[in-house]
This record gives C-alpha cells, structure tokens and sequence, in this order.
C-alpha cells in the first residue's frame, strides 16, 4: 500500500512549480553574486552562504512535501505556541543589531523567529477556518479567536520594532482569513477599527526613523535624498538607467560604485533591474506572478479546506512580498524593510520560503483524495 501511494504521489508531482522555483531561485544566486561583487570581505561571498541554504531549505521542502498535510493541521496550534515562545525568547536571548531585536544568535547562525510565525499563524488560521462548519455569514464575535491569534504575533513582532515583517505576518493571515464568508457589517466595524488602529500606531507605536521613511515618501516636494530619502532615491536612479536592455551583469553603476545600500538584503531588484534592464525585470515579475496564480490554480482544486487555505497563504506569502519589496524600490510604496523572495539573502527567510514551496507541493501532489 506504501508503495502505490509513492508511485501515486510521484505521478501527481508538480513540475510548473519546481520549475519556476528552481529558475527564480538560480537568478537570485546570480544577483546576489553580482550584488555583493563591489563588497569586501564577508559580503562578498554571502552568495555561497545562499547555495548552502537553499541546499538545506529545499532538503526541508522535500520533507515537508512528503508528509501528509493533514499532519501539519494536527500540529498547527503547537506550532504557533512555539513561534509566540521564540518571538518572546527574542526580548530576552536576541542579538540588538541596528538598535532592533529581531534575532537570536544561535552559534554563528542569526535565527529570525518573525521569519517562522509567517507559516504558523497561517497554518492555526487554516486549521480554524477548517474546522469550523458554520454555514452563516461570521460576526463580530466569530472573529475574535482569529482575530486573538493574528494580534497576538503582530503585537511582538512591532515591538522588536519590525513593520516590514508584522505588515507581511498580518497580510497573509487575513488573506487566509478571507475564505470566510463574513457580514457586511461586521466589515464596516472592521475598517473603522483598523483605521483607529493605524492612527494609534502612528501616534504610539512606530519609531521616528520609521515615521521619518513614511514622510519622505509622502511629501514629495522635500524629500531628504541624503537622508531618510537615501535608498529609495538610489533605488529608482537604478532601476530607471537600466532602461531597456541593462548596463549587463555586473557593470550596475549604482551597486559597483556604493551608492545603492542594503543590496543583498531589501533591494537587490534595483540591482538586477540596472544590469537587466526593463527586460530582466518583467522577466522576474512575471515569473512571480506565475508562482502566485499557481498557487491559487492548486488552491482551488485541493481536496479540502485546510489544503485550499494552506494554498492560500503561501501564495499571498509571495505575493505581499513581491508587491511591497518592488513597490518600495519603485517609489511606488514607502521604503518599509520587506525582502524580495529567493532574491535577498538570509537564512531564516529562504528556509521560511522553501517550507512554504514544500507546503504548496505538498497540497498540489495530494489534490486527489485516495
């Protein structure tokens, strides 16, 4: 019996999936080589460091993707109890880096644990979409639960401080959240509570650097370039002179000459689209796209709730990183510290990704019930 469920699970192997991963996460190595070319020392072979972890995410995602799902509903509160201890392990045990506390030094490897709470909460919010029966509309009251366990992990990761992340962690649990079928008052109450919420954050809750990259982006009239306005100004000087075709592969002025920071992390975009040109760029736009509407293609065809939720998340996942890491490096959205998939380095976000990747692999193998 084991053994026709491997063959059937081979036969049902998503290979538009891996494809697109493999060819978004090999042009990613690629810039990220040409990224941290101008570097001396370290950063200059943060790209072998990638390889290895990609090696190790995609090792994972092979893992995940073998195990039923099922089990990962089974686990799913366990798994979100786990990743509210380590965000409350952060204040206590995490490395202060920048004046921000976001990871835990765990021997010469820096463990991000907002990075992980993107998948638990999706995964407890899935878990409780799915297993509640209701047919009727949701209330006010029928949130509250979801609504404890999306607050809870926002609350922690804004006080590290770190929008970028709490935006993306709450993005994605509320696009899981919207498979339910909620009033249209209930709505209503939700708007105007989350715009009180948006002005006490803005009165309480976010730092002055992070007010500061908010303002320079608004005002646009006294935008300080050498200041708060330094990187997303490079940004777009980057990304414009590619035009067309690209000054080619490392020969971007901006990161060769240092005037475009953070290249391996928040924006190596600008530096691909420098050296690729309008080209290059549409090309990794589109290949994103794709891996989103993929993933909503294998949503809706999972053999159940949990699955499509799980689909889901992992697909809004990409897609709020995409939006906001190229919105930031196109002026089109303020400079708020999101990370472009399989572009930017970091252990603890490809590891988050690939995870990811296994859990959509693993709904699309198992569409079929058997």
């Amino acid at each position: 019996m084991a053994r026709t469920l491997d063959y059937r699970l081979r036969d049902q192997f998503d290979w538009p999936l891996f494809l697109v991963v493999s060819t978004v996460a090999t042009l990613g190595v690629v810039n990220l080589y040409s990224a941290t070319s101008a570097q001396i020392g370290a950063r200059s072979e943060l790209y072998i460091q990638q390889i290895y972890w990609l090696a190790l995410g995609g090792a994972t995602a092979v893992i995940v993707a073998s195990i039923d799902y099922k089990v990962f509903e089974r686990y799913a509160y366990a798994a979100y109890a786990a990743s509210i201890t380590s965000l409350v392990a952060v204040f206590i045990l995490g490395n202060d880096i920048r004046g921000v506390h976001r990871w835990i030094k765990i021997g010469s490897f820096l463990f991000q644990p907002s990075e992980f709470v993107k998948l638990s909460l999706m995964l407890a919010v899935a878990r409780y979409i799915h297993r509640d029966n209701r047919s009727e509309r949701w209330k006010l009251r029928d949130l509250l639960i979801p609504g404890a366990l999306i607050g809870l992990p926002l609350g922690l990761i804004m006080a590290q401080p770190d929008l970028g992340t709490a935006l993306i962690v709450g993005l994605v649990a509320v696009s899981v959240l919207s498979l339910v079928r909620i009033e249209r008052r209930t709505l209503y109450t939700i708007l105007g509570s989350g715009t009180v919420g948006a002005w006490l954050l803005w009165s309480f809750g976010m730092k002055a650097y992070q007010k500061e990259r908010l303002t320079s982006f608004l005002d646009s009239t006294s935008r300080d370039v050498q200041g708060a306005g330094w990187q997303a100004h490079q940004s777009i000087v980057a990304v414009g002179s590619g035009r067309f075709t690209g000054q080619g592969f490392m020969r971007g002025t901006q990161n060769q000459h240092h005037f475009l920071p953070d290249t391996h992390t928040d924006f190596p975009f600008p530096v691909w689209a420098q050296e690729q040109g309008f080209l290059g760029a549409s090309l990794v736009v589109l290949l994103f796209s794709f891996l989103v509407l993929w993933g909503l293609r294998i949503a809706s065809t999972a053999r159940d709730r949990f699955g499509t939720a799980v689909a889901v998340g992992v697909s809004a996942l990409f897609f709020w990183h995409v939006i906001f890491n190229v919105g930031m490096v196109t002026r089109a959205l303020p400079v708020v510290g999101v990370t472009l998939p399989f572009f930017s380095y970091g252990g603890s976000s490809v590891l988050t990704i690939l995870i990811g990747v296994g859990l959509l692999m693993n709904v699309s193998m198992r569409r079929q019930a058997w």
